[in-house]
């Protein structure tokens, strides 16, 4: 009788492990099924009663230790990156040049689309300066500071910033992407930041102010967005080639003059932090004398919204600005 025993236990035994074997295929399928649905599978248990409120609380409150560490350390690069976004000028003010701030000038589709609620999409088109090097992250790259500005400015609206930016590239590389990048995308707004890698490798300043009046030419025939040059950089390495880049400089303005388009006068704005409020060269440029930090294209970024936001408000106030007055023309 007794020898019967073990027979008996081990068939007891074995048939939970017989039906799990049979349940598990099918468990696989309906996770399978479910997953290509996009909902989760739902937990197998040996209970079946769905899950108590304090239940669900428990296992919400109480992730693994892993989880924990993870999500913490999402949470807290959030934070930080906030903080930092709010703080950036608690130390050195962002300030424009005194006497010399006047409006973008006329940005009349842009403008019309943010008054009307219409979704506006701009491209900042350039080279190494628009695509952010010198930046810790991406969030402190221009595009993206002047898209967070607006953004908070006109909170309700459809605001698209794309970032075209190619380092070490000039207008001739520029030209050839021009009507993929720029007018096949049919922007509101373009910002063309262009003129520092032309100085840097010694190119003919009047060359490249006739390749950037070809370009101008070309987005306006295409649909009539708004544009805004960007002068080249003050800093270490630019002003090593002080009388090309002088000349690149006064060559841009002349032609966004004679073209009617906005100028944000880069150079100039950013001399004026060095000369005429004392700060470091280094507090915006990084250490290889070229590039900005992360305050420099904070500022950058916060002049430019500024006057994009002052377009906005003399088109809301019936004032258009003719298009040959230009931002600041400082000193």
């Amino acid at each position: 009788m007794s020898s019967l025993h073990p027979f008996r236990l081990t068939a007891w035994l074995a048939a939970p492990a017989m039906v799990l074997l049979l349940l598990t295929p099918v468990a696989q399928a309906q996770a399978q099924a479910q997953a290509a649905q996009g909902t989760p599978a739902p937990a197998q248990s040996a209970n079946p009663a769905p899950a108590s409120p304090s239940q669900t609380t428990i296992a919400a409150t109480h992730p693994s230790a892993e989880q924990r560490g993870i999500t913490g350390r999402a949470i807290d690069r959030v934070k930080q990156v906030a903080k930092s976004a709010g703080d950036i000028f608690n130390r050195v003010p962002c300030l424009a040049p005194k006497g010399g701030s006047k409006a973008m000038g006329s940005l009349p589709h842009v403008a019309n689309k943010l008054v009307a609620g219409k979704p506006v999409v701009i491209v900042a088109f350039g080279s190494s300066s628009t695509a952010g090097y010198g930046a810790s992250s991406p969030d402190f790259n221009y595009p993206n500071r002047l898209a967070t500005q607006l953004r908070r400015q006109y909170p309700t609206a459809d605001i698209t910033v794309i970032n075209a930016g190619v380092g070490g590239e000039d207008a001739p590389e520029m030209m050839k992407r021009l009507q993929t990048e720029v007018i096949d995308v049919h922007p509101d707004l373009v910002i063309w930041q262009v003129g520092t890698n032309a100085v840097l490798r010694n190119l003919d300043p009047g060359d490249t102010a006739k390749l950037v009046e070809d370009g101008i030419a070309s987005i306006q025939a295409a649909g009539g967005a708004d544009i805004v040059l960007v002068d080249p950089q003050y800093s270490p390495a630019v002003n090593q080639r002080k009388e090309s880049a002088g000349k690149m400089v006064k060559l841009l303005g002349k032609v966004a003059e004679l073209r009617h388009v906005g100028i944000f006068p880069r150079f100039e704005v950013m001399r004026d932090w060095h000369e005429n409020q004392s700060i470091p060269v280094e507090s915006f440029v990084i250490a290889d004398g070229l590039h900005m930090n992360d305050w420099g294209y904070a500022c950058f970024a916060q002049l430019l919204g500024d006057d994009i936001i002052r377009s906005v408000g003399q088109i809301k106030l019936g004032v258009n600005v003719p298009g040959d007055v230009r931002a600041y023309r400082p000193m």
